[in-house]
């Protein structure tokens, strides 16, 4: 096993993992707007891994980096092996999801339903630990909705397992959860508790805490970014992602020249020229870039003809 890592500047912001959304093509558009925030994979089933393809899997861009693996599972010597997986292809961390409320995720014992167990993900944890030398870190919830009152205590002893653990991050989107919602009713029904992530910070300031829920500008994640180690940026960032263009300078104090948004799809060109059989899935990830600028209708027109002569000749004429 390889020393262990310090937790990374990176984690100041990042974004989130999301199903079908940050996958290694979106991530590497990213890349070409913002170098610095960490990056998140799609959430992959231990079971997956273990199993299947894990070079189709985990392969990723060495320029998505800093970038953390997100697994779902929930038996501790499965786990550890993905931990030792996203080590060997060089991850710089690994993330536990003990967050999502979805009913696909809860058939596999993982996601929001590890709440009510914080003993099972604390097991996960230390087994992870022990078997790979790159942080391992936890997303959840504030609590599961019926764990009473605002689900705040929940919450403390839930850090506090993990922590004594040996985990040093947690991600907390704040919101409790309805198990029996789906994750769309469950950012809908349920109210954002921003409090109750600050109170976890001061009740354990040796813990990296990250806070995450409906952040919608680098603003709001700024004055979030008073109160908590890290700021996790979801539907946001992917809708918007030339919104994290001054993120380096920001977050991490980077004045690197910022690409315009014509340089961002120039620069992105060459990898759509060698990925032209997943056009239709990498140019869906890249309709936001010219959001709430006058040409975007015609970028996104652009886009859906899938003809890389005409994105070229829009790189010439695009303003912005």
């Amino acid at each position: 096993m390889t020393p262990r890592k310090q937790l990374f500047s990176a984690d100041a912001l990042s974004v989130a993992p999301m199903l079908d959304w940050t996958d290694r093509h979106f991530r590497y558009f990213v890349r070409l707007i913002a170098r610095r925030p960490m990056l998140y994979t799609e959430m992959i089933a231990c079971p997956a891994l273990i199993c299947g393809d894990r070079d189709r899997l985990l392969a990723h861009h060495p320029d998505e980096r800093p970038l953390t693996l997100q697994v779902g599972g929930s038996d501790p010597r499965p786990m550890a092996l993905c931990a030792r997986m996203a080590e060997e292809y060089g991850y710089d961390a690994v993330d536990i999801n003990a967050g999502c409320p979805s009913g696909r995720v809860q058939a596999g014992r993982f996601g929001a339903v590890l709440m009510q167990t914080p003993e099972v993900v604390a097991d996960c944890v230390a087994a992870m630990r022990a078997a790979a030398g790159i942080p391992v870190s936890v997303k959840t919830r504030i609590s599961l909705a019926d764990a009473g009152g605002d689900g705040f205590d929940a919450l403390l002893r839930f850090a506090d397992a993990i922590r004594r653990a040996g985990c040093r991050h947690i991600i907390v989107h704040a919101r409790q959860a309805r198990l029996n919602l789906s994750p769309e009713d469950n950012r809908r029904k349920l109210p954002l508790n921003y409090e109750a992530v600050y109170r976890l910070k001061k009740s354990f300031p040796d813990m990296f805490i990250t806070l995450n829920g409906n952040v919608l500008s680098l603003a709001a994640a700024r004055e979030h970014a008073a109160q908590v180690d890290g700021v996790m940026l979801g539907r946001f960032a992917y809708g918007q992602p030339y919104a994290l263009a001054e993120a380096d300078r920001l977050f991490y104090g980077d004045a690197h020249a910022v690409p315009t948004r014509a340089e961002v799809l120039e620069r992105m060109l060459p990898y759509l020229e060698r990925n032209r059989e997943r056009l239709p899935l990498i140019l869906s990830h890249m309709m936001g870039l010219f959001h709430g600028r006058p040409n975007a209708g015609a970028y996104k027109r652009t886009l859906m003809t899938r003809d890389l002569s005409a994105l070229r000749d829009f790189c010439r004429t695009a303003d912005g």
